[in-house]
């Protein structure tokens, strides 16, 4: 408990740490949301320095972030001036659709990854060892974009799965089953984009951690008292290679929100990553700063996890945290 209270601590003082920054890198940033308004001329300048005051934006840095971080511990991280609204709501209404979409892509990324990345280490030099590696370099020099759009018109030509959105029009009258079979045809295309790109780092993750234990001194003494290859791969080497996975898992769950945000913009999937495109070209500033919250909490909580699952497996952590 010591281990995992210390551990808390820091990533609170992490956090900390990065809302501070994102003030002053949007400070630093030019231009703000009230600037394209005194553009408008039917606006007056009375009016825009209203607004400033109203929001607070006619104080200095020190005031604002600490009047920001009384609203993070309300629980409304600001407000938007785009939407006139606390900014939590409208993140988390989006944060929902992006969890759904890339925990998904994620968990069948894991589910592909793992069996191809142990056989392709137990089958090296061999035929199947090879065809992943091929399949793997080619995903690898394909750029993200290129494979979104790729699928993108591939669904427009086919009609096989829908374009874009989340739901089909008019599809909020039928059953529950309807609607669960619509998003998860709306799910297909994103998903088969995020998962082939990152199923590369994954194989290769896999594929080395493997490689390392099979080819460790125990493995081979294993081999030679006759114990099968079946058993040796599942009950010795696997156990053996789970670290490095283990904290690859959590940094892929960390990376969830980056991963998917060029996916949501390009397949116009209602998540975060149309939100924060508009934040930014807007200079919502608060949204923008509670998007970065976000992924910085994913990034807390992939590690953290990663720690107590290591902990768990490990039984080295664990003597070595008592001791």
């Amino acid at each position: 408990m010591r281990y995992f209270g210390k551990r808390l601590l820091q990533s609170f003082f992490l956090l900390l740490g990065v809302s501070l920054l994102s003030f002053v890198f949007v400070e630093l940033a030019p231009g703000n949301f009230f600037d394209e308004m005194r553009l408008n001329p039917q606006i007056s300048s009375a009016t825009v320095a209203n607004l400033r005051k109203q929001y607070g934006m006619d104080q200095p840095l020190p005031v604002r972030y600490f009047r920001w971080l009384s609203s993070a511990a309300k629980g409304e991280l600001g407000f938007s001036f785009a939407y006139n609204a606390p900014v939590a709501p409208l993140l988390w209404a989006r944060a929902r659709n992006t969890l759904l979409l890339t925990g998904s892509a994620t968990l069948l990324a894991w589910l592909i990854a793992l069996p191809l990345g142990i056989l392709s280490a137990e089958r090296r030099r061999g035929w199947i060892d090879h065809g992943c590696t091929l399949v793997i370099s080619a995903l690898l020099a394909t750029p993200d974009l290129l494979l979104v759009l790729g699928f993108l018109l591939l669904a427009v030509r086919t009609r096989y799965f829908p374009a874009g959105g989340m739901v089909s029009p008019g599809s909020g009258g039928q059953g529950q089953w309807k609607q669960l079979k619509d998003i998860a045809a709306h799910l297909a295309v994103p998903v088969v984009v995020l998962v082939l790109g990152n199923l590369p780092i994954l194989v290769r993750h896999t594929r080395a951690a493997m490689l390392e234990v099979l080819d460790s001194s125990y493995v081979r003494g294993a081999r030679a008292h006759g114990i099968s290859s079946s058993r040796i791969l599942f009950r010795h080497a696997l156990p053996a290679a789970v670290n490095p996975l283990v904290s690859l898992f959590g940094f892929s769950l960390a990376s969830l929100l980056s991963a998917s945000l060029l996916t949501e913009v390009v397949m116009s999937w209602p998540g975060l990553g149309p939100l924060v495109l508009e934040a930014v070209l807007a200079r919502d500033l608060y949204v923008v700063i509670g998007a970065v919250m976000f992924s910085s909490l994913f990034l807390v909580f992939g590690t953290l996890l990663a720690d107590v699952l290591l902990f768990a497996a490990d039984p080295r952590i664990r003597t070595e945290k008592l001791a």
